[in-house]
């Protein structure tokens, strides 16, 4: 039996990761940082039904001992480190927390690992929030990096500690670059659930408007479900490398929105409002993810559209709220 060792593992990457490799008959132990609210992290997995079947260790990315002593504990075959600050518009009123969890905590993990686990593989959760002010119409892992938030830039230095780990220290380390990538276990303050949210509140008389920031923004949207698929395939491979992980296909805002509240019968226009406070400090404007290089080497290829991914959030919302 292999064991994998999750940070994040009660977010939505986290929570699918874990479902996916119990699947495969591994043992999963997930970092759980002690919170104030920490019980109610736990609804993703207990959502997916599997919360008895992880072991939950605390540990917190920014404390580098304890990380030491869950990899000397578990001796995991598998790292995947997917806790961050990952709210984007967080990061402009909080820049330092969000540089010491997302960047250096990265780095605490890689530190851990060559300590303790030289042997393991580790995946890194890179985010195409990287590319900000794009290079290049189409990004690839090859595209340079042009970071348009204290996020993204915490993000890159993960990345490329992450390379530099694998280059100076001989570890299989590798990055997956992430496109945005949704589910109905993302959080409410991400636009595609805020708006799946907003439009079952809508059509059930809870709410009357959806108040959103730039809806002309473009993303490459996938579903999350897909997408950690491909990280578990990163660590497969005989070499470490690093991948674009995304669906080669871009949508604005607006058009997710109005997949939304088509399919529950309403005229987005009648319900949406453009307030300023939603408005990014340094806008991303488009993000289109080439996946070409998983296809090949990884043979992975997203497999669900965003059109039967906002469905799927809606009816998840509509369902919750109706049983509520």
């Amino acid at each position: 039996m292999k064991t994998a060792f999750i940070t994040g593992i009660t977010g939505q990457d986290g929570a699918y990761l874990a479902k996916l490799l119990l699947d495969k008959g591994y043992k999963v132990v997930g970092a759980n940082p002690r919170r104030s609210s920490n019980g109610a992290n736990f609804w993703r997995l207990n959502w997916l039904g599997i919360t008895d079947q992880v072991t939950l260790e605390d540990c917190d990315l920014v404390d580098l001992s304890s990380l030491i002593r869950i990899l000397t504990k578990h001796q995991p075959d598998e790292i995947y480190n997917l806790a961050a600050q990952s709210f984007v518009q967080t990061s402009w009123a909080q820049p330092l927390l969000t540089g010491q969890v997302t960047g250096l905590g990265a780095a605490n993990v890689l530190e851990a690992m060559r300590l303790v686990s030289p042997n393991a593989r580790l995946y890194q959760a890179s985010t195409s929030e990287m590319y900000g002010l794009i290079q290049e119409p189409m990004q690839s892992e090859a595209t340079p990096f042009y970071p348009r938030s204290p996020y993204a830039v915490a993000k890159l230095y993960a990345h490329w500690m992450t390379v530099n780990y694998r280059e100076s220290f001989n570890l299989y380390a590798c990055s997956g670059i992430l496109f945005n990538h949704e589910s109905p276990l993302r959080g409410l303050e991400f636009v595609t659930r805020k708006v799946t949210d907003a439009v079952a509140r809508i059509k059930l008389g809870l709410q009357n408007e959806l108040r959103l920031g730039n809806i002309d923004a473009k993303r490459d949207w996938g579903h999350a479900q897909d997408y950690v698929k491909a990280m578990w395939l990163m660590l497969q491979q005989d070499t470490p490398d690093d991948f674009v992980i995304a669906t080669g296909r871009t949508t604005t805002v607006r058009d997710m929105c109005k997949i939304a509240f088509e399919h529950v019968g309403l005229n987005m226009d009648d319900y949406v409002t453009i307030d300023p406070e939603f408005f990014r400090p340094a806008e991303v404007d488009v993000l289109l993810g080439n996946p070409a290089k998983a296809q090949e080497k990884l043979g992975w290829s997203a497999t669900t559209t965003l059109e039967e991914m906002i469905v799927e959030m809606v009816e998840a919302d509509l369902k919750q709220l109706s049983s509520q």
